[in-house]
């Protein structure tokens, strides 16, 4: 399968000082949906601003459809959609005009996409976007964003705005539309259950590294949550143990994840002089703990 985007040792730093990520290496395979996922100031929204050159990375090499991103042809460019704002401008316009303003400057423009997310919104043709909740504006955006019939989705915080209902309309859309038409998206939500529903593979970034990159199903099938009670209560943690994640001491006992199994974690803890009284591993119930149980809790 060919890979759509390509980023090899990236190296990003903000000035000279805090370090985002150091060497960043990850594929995004064609027709696949892929969902950047990491805490507030990892470098989820600076990778994106690197991959459509609007910022030169210090070191690394980053391609979309085979050409380095600092070098990117005219057609090549007009292969990729991208959406960094959840509203649009022009709060002026109708439903209808937006549409044919925005059709002129595309020429591959698919009004059917445009026009099918604004048929499940139960709006009108003439309705002005100035009389539209925020939520509906986002969904306008998505829908320029889906007309211009790229074949590169680059969505960055793609749920701003919108409530409940809304995400839960444009994820359901956005999929089968994506999946219908062979598209690719890359994208960035902080609502992990929305990228749940939605994507196929998610990168797990955190401070500097990637932790993660697989598919959903076999993250949930393969990452488990243990527990345990100390062996005695100035026993260590399991902390800065290979293969162990985001050791945590609640009331009860402590917890931690990993993807090895129970042997492997027996012996890991034992090689540190850990005596876990009543280990048990259960798996993680959502891609929100899955989240969360690699990257901690705060």
């Amino acid at each position: 399968m060919n890979n759509v985007i390509s980023v090899r040792n990236l190296t990003q730093r903000y000035g000279r000082g805090r370090l985002i990520y150091d060497n960043l290496n990850f594929d995004v395979p064609q027709g696949s949906i892929l969902g950047l996922l990491g805490k507030n100031g990892t470098g989820k929204t600076t990778t994106i601003n690197i991959l459509m050159g609007f910022l030169k990375p210090q070191s690394g090499e980053c391609q979309i459809f085979g050409e380095e991103i600092t070098a990117l042809r005219p057609e090549t460019r007009a292969r990729i959609a991208l959406l960094l704002e959840g509203h649009v401008q022009y709060s002026f316009m109708s439903i209808s005009q937006i549409e044919e303003f925005y059709a002129k400057f595309y020429p591959r423009w698919n009004r059917d996409a445009y026009y099918g997310l604004m048929e499940k919104l139960h709006v009108s043709p003439g309705q002005k976007i100035s009389s539209m909740s925020n939520g509906q504006r986002s969904q306008v955006a998505l829908g320029l964003i889906l007309a211009q019939n790229a074949d590169l989705l680059v969505l960055d915080d793609f749920s701003l705005g919108l409530d409940p209902g809304y995400r839960r309309l444009f994820v359901d859309y956005l999929r089968d539309f994506v999946k219908s038409e062979g598209k690719t998206v890359f994208m960035t939500s902080h609502i992990i259950q929305d990228l749940e529903r939605l994507v196929d593979d998610c990168i797990i970034l955190d401070y500097g590294k990637i932790l993660t990159q697989q598919p959903v199903t076999d993250l949930m099938r393969d990452l488990h949550k243990f527990e345990y009670r100390p062996g005695s209560d100035n026993e260590k943690m399991p902390e800065n143990i290979p293969g162990i994640y985001s050791p945590w001491q609640g009331h009860d006992g402590r917890e931690f994840y990993s993807f090895l199994s129970r042997q492997e974690v027996e012996a890991l803890l034992s090689n540190e002089g850990i005596k876990p009284a009543g280990l048990t591993l259960s798996p993680v119930e959502s891609l929100e703990d899955a989240f969360i149980g690699l990257t901690g809790r705060y």
